[in-house]
């Protein structure tokens, strides 16, 4: 991975990008209406949420079962740019609407290597600063619906400016090295996949 990122064209089909992008769209209306009816809490994230501390007002899911399959789907093609063995942390997807930006950072110990593809809506680009010096312009990395963005996702600093469209759907799939220290981290603490942020191992 050369400069610690890499862009993969068409990683993804049209189709499945469609299908993904849709879904993503019907999460965010089935929050929307729980939400809404109080047939679920808005201290309860399973379903997903809009105050994630890092782009408020965007929904966002961890572990929808979908992108938590995709996560296992796109592993060995990972696998291949970085050339090593890898193990699943997480899945995460958003969709962004007017105004939505995100801060420049740097992301935690299960997004060791990660990757972001964009699955429809309006394009937004993403910036990156591979050599995570502060203050650098960082470069522009433009995404069509199932290209895919690979990058070590806790030494790059990454951010996006405020979306001027009026809906992006992302999602972002991490992985942690196989060895002791990411055996040790496996599925994000979690038993399997799937399951959500707070069901970690007993």
């Amino acid at each position: 991975m050369k400069n610690n990122y890499c862009i993969i064209k068409k990683a993804l089909s049209q189709e499945l990008c469609s299908f993904l992008y849709n879904h993503l769209l019907l999460l965010d209306k089935r929050f929307l209406t729980f939400t809404h009816s109080r047939y679920i809490s808005a201290f309860n994230a399973d379903h997903g949420t809009i105050n994630d501390g890092q782009v408020d007002g965007a929904f966002a899911i961890y572990s929808d079962p979908a992108f938590e399959t995709l996560l296992v789907k796109i592993k060995p093609v990972l696998e291949k740019i970085v050339s090593k063995k890898l193990i699943e942390a997480y899945s995460y997807a958003r969709l962004y609407r007017t105004g939505n930006a995100l801060n420049r950072h740097k992301d935690r110990y299960s997004c060791e290597f990660s990757c972001t593809l964009h699955l429809g809506g309006d394009k937004w680009p993403l910036f990156l600063e591979p050599s995570g010096k502060m203050h650098q312009k960082g470069i522009r990395v433009d995404l069509n619906p199932g290209d895919l963005l690979a990058y070590k996702g806790c030494d790059v600093e990454h951010w996006r400016d405020p979306l001027r469209g009026e809906v992006c759907g992302q999602v972002f799939l991490h992985y942690n090295k196989d060895d002791k220290k990411g055996r040790a981290n496996q599925y994000d603490g979690r038993s399997h996949l799937g399951l959500p942020v707070w069901f970690k191992n007993k």
